[in-house]
């Protein structure tokens, strides 16, 4: 190559970048120029191949073309960009309605809270709610379920170390311990109402509940209860059967029927889990179900009168029955919803199916 190829280099890159009308065809012009195979990177991987007493003019002729060439191409880009600006700008229809904001919505486990408490509270059940940070006692001893008892390996908790003077903690809390965990369950709300009020009470407690368990689609190391209780002269497991069946008809229909098998929890005797038949299938059997024809939705039973004598209750004369119901087991099957995850992770595109 000589020096008036270069000439003939610099005019036919000119005249091509003052051509181009679009920003795609300066960009192949750059590519064509200035690429890893352009023709400016090419000549000077060879200008090893120019005759010494050249090779120095060669090259500042090449490299001053090189800044020439990418300046322009830098120009035309910039005046294409005005120009088609300018032509939206001239285009735009000022009597078009303006964009609709995109309005927010309630999660779908709080529209399941809100279903649920609205079922109870028509029923005559009040709402409480406690402290998610509880004590040893509240949470397992006064429910029952002392510290060598085998329950306690069910729900593998998270302890606490509180830096502050435990005493203080103890007067917030209303502690008859110094340990301290994220509480496994909404229960404890049995103990801190029963403590303060007289027979008759119907309660139920929302809330956030911890867990030390491995996440995955069916597990969560936190997730929603609602602890629902009633305690008066007379009440018997058919007030709890009446009341579950009133819930299940309530959040999934007239003809879905609830059945009952014996089960056991520390703090009530009987106890029960409550299962759904299939509103999938009917109870004929489907995936869902595992073609078994019913749910898996709660646990129940009759308050343990150990429980009473943590209150001051007298077990001979109050009965009372209790249930935990897992909010997002409810949003679950009530959606058909397969991944617990997708509750937590802020995705529109879930969350604006709700």
């Amino acid at each position: 190559m000589k020096l008036e190829d270069l000439k003939q280099v610099k005019q036919t890159g000119e005249k091509e970048i003052l051509a181009a009308t679009d920003l795609d065809t300066v960009r192949s012009l750059y590519t064509k120029y200035f690429g890893r195979k352009g023709i400016i990177t090419q000549i000077f991987h060879h200008l090893g191949e120019i005759p010494s007493q050249e090779r120095a003019e060669f090259g500042q002729r090449t490299n001053e073309i090189k800044v020439f060439l990418n300046s322009l191409i830098e120009k035309r880009q910039e005046e294409l960009k005005t120009l088609l600006a300018e032509k939206k700008e001239e285009i735009f229809d000022y009597t078009l309605p303006g964009r609709p904001y995109i309005l927010g919505h309630l999660h779908p486990l709080t529209q399941i809270f809100n279903q649920i408490i609205a079922v109870f509270t028509r029923l005559g059940f009040a709402v409480a709610e406690g402290p998610e940070i509880e004590t040893d006692y509240y949470n397992f001893e006064a429910l029952n379920i002392p510290k060598d008892h085998p329950a306690r390996d069910m729900q593998d908790s998270f302890y606490l170390v509180i830096s502050e003077e435990p005493r203080l903690w103890r007067d917030k809390l209303r502690a008859k311990s110094e340990e301290f965990l994220l509480r496994t369950h909404t229960s404890p709300m049995q103990i801190r109402v029963m403590e303060k009020t007289k027979p008759p009470v119907r309660i139920i407690a929302p809330g956030r509940v911890y867990r030390h368990e491995a996440i995955d689609a069916s597990h969560s190391a936190m997730f929603h209860q609602v602890e629902g209780f009633a305690v008066d002269e007379k009440v018997t497991f058919a007030d709890l059967k009446g009341v579950l069946t009133f819930f299940v008809h309530e959040m999934f229909g007239k003809k879905v029927k609830a059945r009952f098998r014996p089960s056991y929890f520390p703090f009530v005797e009987p106890g029960a889990e409550v299962d759904i038949s299939c509103f999938f299938c009917l109870g004929k059997g489907c995936r869902v179900c595992k073609h078994s024809g019913y749910l898996e939705l709660l646990g129940a039973g009759m308050i343990h009168p150990k429980v009473f004598e943590y209150v001051g209750y007298d077990p001979k004369k109050y009965t009372g029955f209790a249930f935990g119901i897992g909010v997002e087991r409810i949003a679950m099957l009530k959606y058909d919803i397969n991944d617990m995850r997708l509750f937590f992770e802020n995705d529109l595109r879930f969350l604006t199916q709700f």
